[in-house]
Order: structure tokens, then C-alpha cells, then sequence
């Protein structure tokens, strides 16, 4: 396999490069670096600009309004937007709901919601776990009773990414109380402000409110929010979920950023008379993370070289990326707050949730603020998206026949 870059992707990497130079603004990308989650405002309107390009969804086919990249292309893209630290961009529409409905949905559905996903109209969020149906996502219990033209769900969903963003819910139902845990769940599309809806936010370590808890009270959801076949539910799920794992090979461009602030910090923080990274143990340790992280890298790009199909073990290939990668981005922000010394444990306020703070003065330098948000919310990195020990318990049964 030649790794080498060909001369169409060091040009498209280029144009990549001077189109966020030109585009990306500075308080936008200065706020995506912090390390702090990205809001509703920024993420909508990086998706906006992104959309004037035809940029804002590159992972989607072109007849739905993709830019035909190569797998490669979107690839560089994802790594220099996560280096010039745009925000991120809705990936509850982008990456998850967006093609269930383009792959599953009908003429109607999709008219009616991928243009809004894809020129940053509509935030999306998740509503898959429960209390007591985590990982464990077939015993949800959340229902939906067919009432004329409508369904009427009753239930709760827990740890909705981003809840109180929301506008559009896309979420599991169980349809067949009878059936067997993986049948009878179908998958609706419900708008979050509609009667019966209450989302409440939870309380996150660090802070912010990017979680929350969602409440369904005979809310009423017309048939034709129905993505597919009522019943056939789980079919769709693990489509999305493969796609989720597999949107972990996009951690190779996190970490790479990661080890970018380790370097650069590392530089300017003294360990007695010499800058920290001068230190041959830590430089040590930042070697051993460099090289799992070009690791992660050469994964990532075999499977853009060779595709992602489950049935040639790309269940477990996905199942790699996120167990490892997840775990890994553990390690490095674990460093970064470590190399920062006390500074590093400070509680800096979240701007992107708290905006009229921008403009006051904190303590430290200025590169410390965020970083012990991104370690705590990277604590649960090894369980969102399917927890890692579900993660290698695929690839034994894959690979393995265990």
C-alpha cells in the first residue's frame, strides 16, 4: 500500500487549507481549539458557511447535495478542519440521521429534511438510551401506539447529546411490545417542540449542560415520521451505529490536534531551566503517543484504501477505531492538563454556553482554558457509541469466532 500523497490531494489539501484560512473565523476557530464542546450557534453556522461552499456534507452521496470527494478528500478535510479548529459541525444530523433518511427514508422525508440538515437549518439530536437500556439498546422501552394517522410515544430517554439544541429528535420506539428485545423497535422522526416534550438538562462534570434527559407524555408523531417499515427499526440502527464506529476513524485527526497542543505547550512550559518537551522522559512518553497515534492513522487509512464492509470483518475494524482511539484521546488529554501543572485543574467557564463571559479575564495562560473540560468529557468517550468493552467483544466474535 503507498501512503504517499498524490499530487490531486496535496492540491485539494491546499485548497482545503486556504478556503479555512479565508473563510473560518478566528473567534470561531479560537473557540474550537479551547477544547470546550461546540455550541448550537457555532455548529449551525460553520454548517452555513461550509454550505455556500457545498462543503457541508462530505460524507453524503452527490445526488443528495455531497461534493464527490474521494474517501481519501474527506479524509484531509476532516483532519484540517479539526487542525484549524472549526467547530463541529451537527453530526446528529450530518452524520447519523442524514443518511438513514437518504438511505431508508422516503421521496417525501427526504425533500422535506436534508436540505435543512445540510445547509445548517436544523439541529438533530439522538434519542437511543435509556435508563437501564444503555448499551444494552434492544432493551429500550420507550413506546409508540398507533393512533390513526399518528403514533403516541410515551417514555424517557437519558444522555441525549446536546438535548437542549434541539429541534428534531430521531429516536428508537418500541412498536411490538411482544416481540423479541431486537424486533418491534421502529424509528421516528419527531419534532422536540411539540406538546408532551420536556428536555431537562443534566449537570456534566465540567460544568456544562450538553446532556440531557428527554420526556415523552402522549406526544403525538404523524405516521409519516416513520423512517421505513414500523417493526424494522433495528435494521436501521445498526446502520447507523456502523456508521457511528466507524465515524471514529475521524478520531485520527482529534489526536493529531491533541498531540499539536501537547507540542506547542510542552514548548513553552519550563521543567527547571529548559522548556518540558527538552525532557528525555517526556519526550519518551510523547514518542510512544505519537507513534499510536500514526497507528490510529495507517488504520484509518487502510480502510480508505480497502472500504469499511462488515462483511469482510468491518464490524471489527470500526470496533477498533473507536476502542482504541476513544482511549487513547483519553491518555493525551490526560497530558495536557498535566504538563499545564495547577492551571490545568482550574474551572474555566464554557463560553460557548456562557457568551457574555468571553471578554473577561481569567487566570493562567492562554492556553489552559478548556482543557480539563475536554479531559472530563473524554471520560466518557469509551462509552458513548457503543461502550469499548461491547466494542471488543465485536471484534472477538468477528475476527475470532468467540
Amino acid at each position: 500500500m503507498n501512503f504517499e500523497p498524490d499530487y490531486v490531494d496535496t492540491q485539494f489539501r491546499e485548497e482545503v487549507r486556504a478556503f479555512l484560512k479565508a473563510k473560518l473565523p478566528a473567534e470561531m476557530a479560537a473557540r474550537g481549539r479551547s477544547g470546550f464542546l461546540t455550541g448550537r450557534d457555532d455548529a449551525l453556522a460553520w454548517q452555513k458557511i461550509l454550505a455556500e461552499k457545498g462543503w457541508s456534507v462530505p460524507h453524503w452521496p452527490a445526488e443528495f447535495g455531497g461534493p464527490s470527494w474521494t474517501a481519501r478528500q474527506r479524509y484531509i478535510f476532516d483532519e484540517e478542519c479539526y487542525l484549524a479548529g472549526a467547530p463541529v459541525t451537527n453530526i446528529g444530523g450530518v452524520g447519523l440521521v442524514g443518511p438513514v433518511i437518504f438511505t431508508f427514508g422516503t421521496a417525501e422525508q427526504k425533500a422535506r429534511f436534508l436540505p435543512g440538515i445540510r445547509n445548517g437549518d436544523t439541529f438533530w439530536v439522538q434519542g437511543f438510551s435509556e435508563p437501564g437500556a444503555g448499551s444494552d439498546l434492544a432493551s429500550l422501552r420507550t413506546s409508540a401506539v398507533r393512533d390513526g394517522d399518528h403514533y403516541v410515544v410515551n417514555g424517557q430517554k437519558i444522555w441525549t447529546s446536546f438535548g437542549i439544541f434541539g429541534d428534531w429528535n430521531f429516536l428508537l420506539v418500541r412498536t411490538d411490545p411482544d416481540a423479541k428485545k431486537q424486533a418491534g423497535i421502529s424509528f421516528l422522526l419527531l419534532d422536540i417542540k411539540s406538546p408532551g416534550v420536556t428536555v431537562r438538562p443534566l449537570d456534566s462534570l465540567e460544568g456544562s449542560h450538553h446532556l440531557a434527559e428527554v420526556f415523552y407524555d402522549n406526544v403525538r408523531v404523524p405516521v409519516e415520521n416513520l423512517v421505513g417499515e414500523e417493526n424494522k427499526g433495528w435494521s436501521y440502527t445498526k446502520f447507523l451505529l456502523f456508521n457511528e464506529r466507524a465515524f471514529y476513524g475521524a478520531e485520527a485527526p482529534a489526536l493529531k490536534r491533541y498531540l499539536q497542543k501537547i507540542k506547542h505547550i510542552a514548548s513553552i512550559e519550563r521543567a527547571g531551566s529548559e522548556p518540558l518537551i527538552k525532557r528525555p522522559t517526556f519526550a519518551a512518553r510523547l514518542a510512544e503517543m505519537e507513534i499510536e497515534v500514526a497507528a490510529i492513522d495507517m488504520t484509518v487509512s487502510r480502510v480508505i484504501a480497502h472500504g469499511l464492509d462488515p462483511r469482510n470483518g468491518g464490524d471489527a475494524v470500526g470496533s477498533i477505531l473507536k476502542a482504541r482511539g476513544t482511549e487513547l484521546a483519553q491518555r493525551l488529554t490526560d497530558m495536557l492538563v498535566e504538563i499545564v501543572g495547577d492551571y490545568g485543574a482550574y474551572h474555566y467557564p464554557d463560553t460557548n454556553e456562557e457568551p457574555d463571559l468571553r471578554n473577561d479575564p481569567f487566570t493562567g495562560p492562554d492556553y489552559a482554558p478548556g482543557l480539563m473540560a475536554e479531559l472530563v468529557y473524554r471520560r466518557a468517550a469509551s462509552i458513548y457509541g457503543g461502550a469499548n468493552e461491547v466494542q471488543r467483544n465485536i471484534v472477538a466474535k468477528t475476527l475470532f469466532g468467540f
